[in-house]
């Protein structure tokens, strides 16, 4: 008997392991082997002639979930067969699901494994849908079963956006620390991304936005779920940032900088971040404590972030919260800014 897993939600769900369903069903055109897969629901050999009548059927699929409800039933995956990936790589898929479906022992056992790997394969999002088939294994290897993935690739394998948002900026008098001014601007930002362009999962985006108080940033990032045997995603950015802070403190900066992602988890990321930056003082106004960093510094920094996260995008979200801890050593090289940062941070979103 063959058991399906399926992420389209167009497909019916099939019957609950105690609640079979009472419409009679065809039987195939040849005997099902679920049976011969080392499960050994009955010890005798199915008569073709009586799978045949729909009555006999429907009892033999009520004691196969019988005997699945009532006690675990041992099996081994004997192979995993991938289709439908004619641009993504198969050892992607392999090295992202293999293992957790060779580790099921038994038939409950896989299925649970099947329904993780369904969502593993989905969380890539390069695919429109995943189907996860169990069948019986081979005549010959008796207890064992074939797991069929079979993928459907992104018909759109790309994305894109353009947007303008509101932006507060708030200008006090730098001797009475009062509220001066109260100046909402509209910057324009836009992205495009790639999906799996050399068929590994990989994720390539580009974005831009800019302010029309002199405020510049392009950002390009690649993504890579999975590299060989490197079972966390690794990731790499680099970005322009130019700004101009004469209204609130009489310099400007630009800023150079390089971001690798080292570690990333569901909670847990470790990033390594290096930076040129450069200050400058056209107004010549600017307090003591910005004109010692006036010049080109290099930054060079470990960041851990700790991040709880209920929202529902995590780039566009439109309700949930997320919480983020980051803390930052600066100064690995010799020649770098020394220091120590801690930033705490909450995010709410509503629709």
């Amino acid at each position: 008997m063959a058991i399906a897993a399926d992420s389209t939600a167009e497909q019916a769900p099939n019957p609950a392991p105690h609640e079979p369903s009472d419409e009679p069903r065809k039987a195939p055109d040849q005997p099902d082997r679920g049976e011969d897969n080392g499960v050994d629901f009955d010890e005798e050999e199915d008569d073709p002639e009586e799978l045949d009548r729909p009555a006999a059927y429907k009892e033999k699929v009520k004691a196969v979930f019988r005997r699945l409800h009532a006690e675990p039933v041992r099996i081994r995956v004997h192979d995993v067969i991938i289709r439908g990936n004619f641009k993504t790589r198969g050892s992607l898929i392999e090295e992202e699901v293999g293992d957790l479906l060779r580790s099921a022992g038994t038939v409950q056992g896989l299925v649970r494994a099947s329904s993780h790997a369904n969502a593993l394969l989905r969380r890539l999002d390069v695919f429109d849908s995943v189907s996860i088939t169990l069948d019986a294994g081979p005549p010959g290897f008796p207890g064992t079963a074939n797991v069929t993935i079979q993928v459907v690739e992104a018909a759109r394998p790309y994305n894109r956006g353009i947007f303008f948002f509101p932006k507060k900026e708030e200008i006090f008098n730098a001797w009475s620390l009062t509220l001066v001014a109260l100046v909402i601007s509209w910057p324009v930002e836009g992205w495009f991304m790639l999906k799996n362009l050399f068929g590994y999962g990989d994720m390539w985006d580009v974005s831009g936005e800019y302010g029309w108080d002199q405020s510049s940033k392009i950002d390009i990032g690649v993504y890579l779920p999975r590299l060989k045997s490197i079972p966390t995603p690794l990731t790499a950015r680099a970005s322009i940032l130019s700004e101009d802070w004469l209204k609130f403190s009489s310099y400007k900066e630009h800023l150079l900088g390089l971001k690798f992602g080292l570690l990333s988890t569901w909670h847990h990321n470790l990033s390594y971040d290096l930076a040129w930056r450069t200050v400058t003082d056209p107004s010549q106004m600017a307090s003591e404590s910005i004109r010692r960093q006036l010049g080109h510094n290099l930054l060079s920094a470990l960041s851990y972030a700790y991040k709880i996260d209920k929202r529902d995008s995590e780039f566009r979200p439109t309700k949930g919260y997320a919480f983020v801890s980051t803390s930052q050593v600066g100064g690995l090289w010799k020649n770098g800014l020394r220091f120590f940062r801690q930033v705490l941070m909450q995010l709410t979103s509503r629709g």
